[in-house]
């Protein structure tokens, strides 16, 4: 089982100026590579959070995916708070250096902080990108801005990968209070199944969506047919 961390960075996210959408679509894609995703956290533009959320989320998970501070501004303290997480200096990067003099004839000094990495980071050109993305130990760092992260990790998405969680689902219009301890019975009975119960109190009637995931294909079924035996679709 692959496991992985996400970690946007960001003080308009926790000032309610910007609406993560990050987080939310990296989610589906490590979902659909089959990578289980243990943990998304939001951070402020804090040099030591930075670092601590890092090396913490380093240690415990198999990758770790940054998202945002990685721009020429004062505030862009991502790539200084990911080498202090490692004990590491930043280096300019002579490539990174070579493609923005490439795609800026005479690139100023605050375009050129962007070449600034932790030593011993490395750069994926997967696919056809234009700007690699800058790898260190196992932290992927991803701008903020949806459209290069999503492009971004869409050309590297192939390297990740595990064993694909399937999904089967049904409504009911019974209360959870009435279902509860026919679901508390199916998740001991069938362990390998992740048993949720979601509520939706939008419309009337009121009804409860039953979520059962697996990479059990067999358990996934039959845990199907005990819940549908036992609660009325």
């Amino acid at each position: 089982m692959s496991t992985a961390a996400i970690i946007v960075i960001g003080d308009e996210i926790l000032g309610g100026k910007v609406v993560d959408a990050n987080s939310p679509w990296l989610a589906l894609q490590l979902r659909a590579l089959g990578v289980d995703l243990m943990r998304i956290s939001v951070v402020p533009d804090v040099l030591d959070g930075i670092a601590d959320e890092v090396a913490r989320c380093s240690e415990a998970f198999d990758h770790v995916f940054t998202s945002g501070g990685v721009g020429p501004t004062h505030d862009d303290r991502t790539m200084r708070g990911i080498a202090q997480a490692f004990g590491v200096p930043l280096q300019r990067h002579p490539e990174l250096v070579g493609v923005l003099r490439q795609k800026m004839a005479e690139p100023n000094e605050s375009t050129l902080l962007m070449a600034d990495v932790p030593a011993g980071a490395h750069l994926l050109w997967d696919g056809d990108l234009y700007f690699p993305v800058v790898v260190m130990r196992n932290v992927h760092i991803f701008p903020g801005v949806p459209s290069l992260l999503q492009r971004k990790f869409s050309a590297i998405a192939h390297r990740f990968g595990g064993v694909v969680v399937h999904s089967l689902e049904f409504i009911t219009q019974e209360r959870e209070t009435e279902i509860a301890e026919r679901l508390s019975a199916a998740q001991e009975r069938w362990p390998a199944v992740a048993i949720g119960s979601y509520p939706q109190f939008d419309s009337r009637p009121w009804t409860v969506t039953i979520t059962m995931d697996s990479r059990d294909t067999d358990a996934l079924r039959a845990c199907e047919a005990e819940l549908r035996s036992l609660i009325q679709a």
